[in-house]
């Protein structure tokens, strides 16, 4: 065999074995760990942290740690079904899929699988106080308006506004009251993010409803406004700033189609207020480096900016 031949071969030799290296590291993503503990120490490391304020954990492959770590204690479960049988480490599976699914907004289940816990000493005082704060969390997000899902079948919007924030205000009322409680972590932060989700439910509500309740606009800015001053620590600060600058920017565009520019109906200050509002949000995410925000609202801002040079060269100042 020649020289080329010879180094023909290794390199195909070479390609074949980079291929099955890869096809390995695909499959052993979310393939069972060797251990339960490995699990257990990953997942351990992240319970503390406040997801409220920082966005969760990543694993090793880049995906949500709670979720992932979920999918390997499951798939884990059904590869050694027959060895986890004699059932030393069932209590502290059923402990650590509780500590996942409660950062995954499964507080039901979350609290099942604390109360099966609840067996094992070492785990008991922990595993009752999660099944008891996961039972009040599940309680309290069931009252009042839920995000629908908009491809859904029951997407329909209630009109009665007044029972709608009489909802929400009782859900965040018992989702402050568990938060004075001084509860370890991780239930401060997930306390937090559910409190700002009724808080983004009520202010998505107006929104939607801003062209049927009397003065909806105005309402609809209070709301994103109200949103903004009581989540500034959130990590979805910016997420927020760039909705209610949309809204500002949909405001300005629904002003110039009602009254067009060339006409003496047109109020440049009333539109000038609206381009204000909806600039100064999204310049402020834009300056913000290092966000994956930067970029859509700098986007956004060069085209709402277009919009508004279109105006100003149809509109006449005197």
């Amino acid at each position: 065999m020649t020289a080329r031949a010879v180094a023909g071969v290794l390199v195909l030799a070479f390609l074949a074995g980079c291929q099955s290296l890869q096809e390995k590291q695909k499959e052993a993503t979310y393939a069972p760990t060797e251990s339960v503990i490995e699990v257990v120490a990953v997942l351990r490391r992240h319970v503390p942290d406040d997801t409220y304020r920082f966005p969760p954990g990543r694993d090793y492959t880049g995906r949500n740690v709670y979720r992932a770590s979920l999918l390997r204690l499951e798939n884990l479960e059904k590869l050694h079904a027959g060895a986890l049988q004699a059932g030393h480490l069932v209590e502290v599976l059923h402990f650590t899929k509780a500590r996942a699914l409660e950062r995954l907004r499964a507080y039901d289940l979350a609290a099942q699988h604390f109360d099966k816990a609840r067996l094992n000493g070492t785990l008991r005082e922990d595993a009752e106080q999660g099944a008891r704060v996961n039972a009040a969390i599940a309680a309290a997000v069931r009252i009042g308006l839920q995000l629908s899902d908009p491809m859904g079948a029951d997407s329909a919007v209630p009109l009665d506004e007044e029972a709608v924030v009489a909802g929400l205000d009782e859900r965040i009322s018992l989702l402050t009251t568990l938060l004075r409680k001084d509860l370890p972590a991780p239930y401060p932060a997930i306390l937090r993010e559910e409190i700002e989700r009724a808080d983004l439910t009520r202010a998505r509500y107006f929104s939607d409803m801003r062209r049927i309740i009397p003065d909806g606009n105005l309402r609809a800015v209070g709301e994103w406004q109200r949103v903004i001053a009581r989540h500034g620590p959130s990590k979805l600060e910016r997420r927020h700033m760039i909705e209610a600058a949309n809204l500002y920017a949909d405001l300005a565009r629904e002003y110039v189609v009602a009254r067009p520019p060339a006409t003496l109906d047109f109020d440049p200050p009333l539109f000038r207020e609206l381009v204000d509002g909806a600039t100064h949000l999204y310049e402020a995410v834009a300056h913000q480096d290092g966000t994956p925000e930067k970029l859509e609202a700098s986007r956004r801002l060069e085209a709402f900016l277009a919009f508004t040079l279109q105006v100003d060269s149809e509109r006449f100042s005197q």
